[in-house]
């Protein structure tokens, strides 16, 4: 519980620290004798870590929280899929289903980022910043690799295990009866089909 605490409480110092400093900038920019703000550390931090251009708070991106451009995402969803070996419609979809492109979502379970990894899953999975987008999505895409690997490639079962766990796939043999967990299932599964042009 400890983990989840810290997990979300230094998600909320971040973005406060940003807001804060993007208050800072304006404000400077506002003045006609204050010089041109630079890069802030915090967004040359972003651009390294997660391949995002690097952030400039006055071009018009600044937002309340650490979201991004949904087609900058949807690069890397598709650079984090190439690197597990796994469908980006499929990848995209669990991104949109689980975290709806939000890079700084937290669940009150405690579950992290795009693709809401819970801590301990993050760091099974060599994630040492579940915040950081680039990390999380690969991350995410890991799981749901091996999640493919364990169910013979049956998409409808890795996902159903990813909501609702491998053990409940197992024990039901096939989606667990949880409406939940259907839901989850169906919903992703549309979003798949209309990516892939089926019907």
């Amino acid at each position: 519980m400890s983990i989840q605490l810290k997990g979300y409480e230094g998600s909320l110092r971040r973005v406060e620290e940003l807001m804060s400093r993007v208050k800072s900038i304006q404000g400077r920019a506002e003045s006609p004798t204050a010089p041109a703000p630079g890069p802030t550390p915090l967004a040359g931090a972003i651009g390294k870590s997660s391949g995002f251009a690097p952030f400039d708070p006055l071009s018009g991106q600044a937002t309340t929280s650490l979201s991004r451009p949904k087609e900058q995402l949807q690069a890397m969803i598709r650079e984090a899929a190439g690197k597990a070996g796994v469908d980006p419609s499929l990848l995209e979809s669990l991104v949109s289903a689980e975290s709806d492109f939000d890079p700084s979502c937290v669940s009150n379970k405690g579950a992290l980022g795009l693709t809401q990894l819970m801590p301990s899953t993050a760091r099974s999975l060599g994630v040492s910043d579940p915040m950081d987008p680039a990390q999380n999505l690969l991350g995410g895409a890991k799981y749901l690799a091996g999640l493919l690997q364990r169910f013979n490639g049956d998409e409808r079962l890795a996902l159903a295990a990813y909501n609702a766990g491998p053990g409940a796939v197992n024990r039901f043999g096939g989606v667990p009866p949880y409406k939940e967990t259907q839901n989850y299932v169906d919903r992703v599964m549309a979003r798949v089909r209309s990516l892939r042009g089926e019907p």
